[in-house]
């Protein structure tokens, strides 16, 4: 697969929902780790990012921020997004994120944790669970990213596909979300993570990557890079409600 620019990816579609990026500085000296939030209407949009204490390790969550706009089933847009565990950060579109952490925790693999889950339940989208997976060990750095969708619509038949990249390259990562774009009702992302280029610092990453994204759908964007070596990290959020 040819790398492409990332930012020049994300800008293309201006609807690919929720995406997830995973990857490598080119220094290779950081995992990268981006997820944003996008949203059409107004429930959709009326959320931010925030980071909270639990268990002695950050958690980031999306949050509502005017709670008297919040309508049907919450667990869809209100959810730990990134946690966490041990040399293991776990980054996801929806609340698999905990059923991941929880898996790892009692000895299942990223794969068999999301056995117990299937696509969003928001008929007639089906909105695809995406998750990732970094982890950092003997100073080196391996991820996975899933995708669990309904087969073109049909909710009887969940396809699950799980991409593993075991030596990453410097400056590389792979990029998934959602949507293949806008529609009625939305398409979900097909094939392969597109392989990408990961550059610049964490700030100019983030500021690059948000100003990708289409200005009307765009909520909010997280971006970690995390020492390999040592499992520091710095992070950026930004939303576009304040």
């Amino acid at each position: 697969m040819k790398k492409v620019d990332l930012f020049k990816e994300a800008a293309s579609v201006s609807y690919p929902g929720r995406g997830i990026v995973a990857g490598l500085s080119e220094d290779g000296k950081y995992a990268v780790s981006a997820y944003w939030t996008m949203g059409r209407s107004a429930g959709s949009r009326n959320r931010i990012f925030v980071t909270e204490k639990e268990d002695g390790s950050e958690v980031i969550r999306t949050k509502a921020f005017d709670p008297s706009l919040i309508a049907g089933d919450p667990s869809l847009i209100i959810y730990a997004a990134v946690r966490q565990l041990d040399n293991k950060t776990i980054v996801t579109n929806g609340d698999q994120t905990d059923t991941i952490y929880e898996g790892l925790k009692n000895g299942k693999t990223f794969e068999e944790s999301l056995r117990s889950r299937k696509y969003e339940h928001d008929a007639p989208n089906y909105t695809p669970r995406i998750s990732s997976l970094l982890e950092r060990e003997d100073g080196k750095l391996k991820y996975s990213l899933s995708i669990l969708k309904s087969d073109d619509g049909n909710p009887d038949n969940c396809l699950r596909h799980t991409f593993t990249y075991d030596n990453p390259v410097k400056g590389e990562g792979h990029y998934i979300h959602t949507y293949l774009g806008d529609g009625n009702p939305l398409p979900s992302f097909e094939g392969e993570p597109v392989k990408v280029s990961i550059s610049g610092s964490i700030g100019e990453f983030t500021d690059k990557l948000w100003n990708s994204l289409n200005e009307d759908n765009k909520v909010s964007l997280f971006v970690r890079y995390i020492d390999i070596a040592t499992g520091d990290y710095e992070t950026k959020i930004i939303n576009k409600n304040k």
